[in-house]
């Protein structure tokens, strides 16, 4: 393949494509707008399924070095009460195939997969255009450009290469959740700690959920949800971190201290994250020489999946250029033909995460009977 395969976005799924390109030879540039690997945290834990992420890491030729990032013992789940009563639970008895990593360290050993200056740092995309006969220009915030003949957005929910296909934005998606973190939480945060176990924990009820996750170093990481409009939460100055906790924590009165502790002990500022969504099934007509993967392509509310189709859509799409060096066009027709409606499959319960914090039957119960019907189904 003689086109120089031009990727925006230095994520997981762009990362992926890059290294799949390169285990087939393929070059490739991914141009980012972060300064550098270390220019913000990376997020908490990710459960890598063995039926789409684990899949493009096998293709990526990493397998040997994400085993070397396994939280053992972090499979574990249980479901409480907003009492607090443990209704449900499952050990994690090394059998699962969603092991747990952190988005960090696996992110990392993809980029040190990768030629020395393939990702390149500091460039912030501010428009993309057409020029024809399958070649787009893109043009970065410090006023330089680059012209490419094949062109992927893998730049998220915002991405700046999605008008290029598509006039679809994403919307809000009626939940929110304000994140925080307790640390050294066996010997500072006990109760907290003892609640969550050694893996994950939900606690829902309509409207309102606590799911928390016991990361590396004996950290807990902890995710309030809450059914609001926009507007509920724009009421709220999450700049004044002792406000906004009030705030929060008053939205969850009554339920069980060792619960309300995820964010009333937090050792971190509370931060909110408004949840956004593409059109469930969101495709385009081909268009010559561009193509988008991950959030890009199929933005939805959080359900478990995200990052492992992010993967698989990079590792596919780079599978489909080494199979067709020679015909772009069929290359992308054919990743994108598999990728709608993979994309488009969201699965009624998908472990810990579970759809519906809207209805009024998303409770414990409620819950602990979907996760009972999907183990039997699976």
């Amino acid at each position: 393949m003689t086109t120089h395969v031009t990727i925006i976005g230095a994520g997981l799924g762009g990362l992926t494509l890059a290294r799949v390109l390169h285990v087939h030879g393929i070059p490739a540039t991914v141009y980012e707008a972060e300064s550098s690997p270390a220019a913000r945290s990376q997020g908490g834990m990710l459960d890598i399924h063995d039926y789409n992420g684990q899949l493009a890491l096998a293709e990526a030729d990493l397998m040997d070095e994400f085993r070397g990032l396994i939280l053992e013992g972090r499979q574990a789940m249980r479901v409480l009460d907003p009492d607090g009563t443990v209704l449900f639970e499952e050990p994690d008895d090394g059998t699962g195939g969603r092991p747990e990593v952190q988005r960090g360290e696996l992110r990392q050993i993809l980029l040190d997969s990768l030629p020395a200056g393939t990702v390149r740092w500091g460039h912030k995309v501010s428009s993309a255009r057409t020029l024809g006969e399958g070649r787009h220009e893109v043009t970065f915030a410090d006023g330089s450009t680059v012209v490419t003949g094949l062109l992927v957005g893998a730049d998220g929910a915002w991405s700046r290469v999605r008008p290029l296909l598509s006039t679809a934005t994403p919307e809000y998606t009626g939940k929110s959740v304000v994140e925080t973190y307790l640390f050294d939480a066996d010997t500072r945060h006990p109760a907290a700690a003892k609640a969550v176990g050694g893996g994950s924990m939900i606690a829902p009820t309509p409207g309102r959920e606590i799911f928390a996750h016991r990361e590396r170093g004996d950290t807990l990481h902890a995710y309030m949800g809450l059914s609001e409009p926009q507007e509920w939460f724009a009421a709220t100055d999450f700049t004044d971190a002792a406000a906004a906790t009030a705030r929060i924590a008053q939205e969850f009165a009554g339920w069980a201290p060792e619960l309300t502790a995820l964010i009333t002990d937090a050792d971190s500022a509370p931060v909110l994250r408004l949840l956004h969504a593409l059109p469930t099934g969101h495709r385009w007509d081909r268009v010559p020489g561009v193509t988008l993967l991950g959030d890009a392509a199929h933005l939805s509310a959080p359900n478990g999946e995200g990052a492992n189709l992010a993967m698989l859509d990079g590792a596919e799409l780079g599978k489909a250029l080494a199979a067709h060096p020679d015909d772009i066009e069929t290359a992308l027709t054919e990743y994108e033909q598999a990728m709608f409606p993979r994309s488009a499959e969201t699965a009624a319960f998908e472990g810990v995460e579970a759809h519906g914090i809207d209805s009024d039957n998303y409770t414990a119960h409620d819950l602990i009977a979907a996760f009972t019907r999907h183990q039997q189904s699976s």
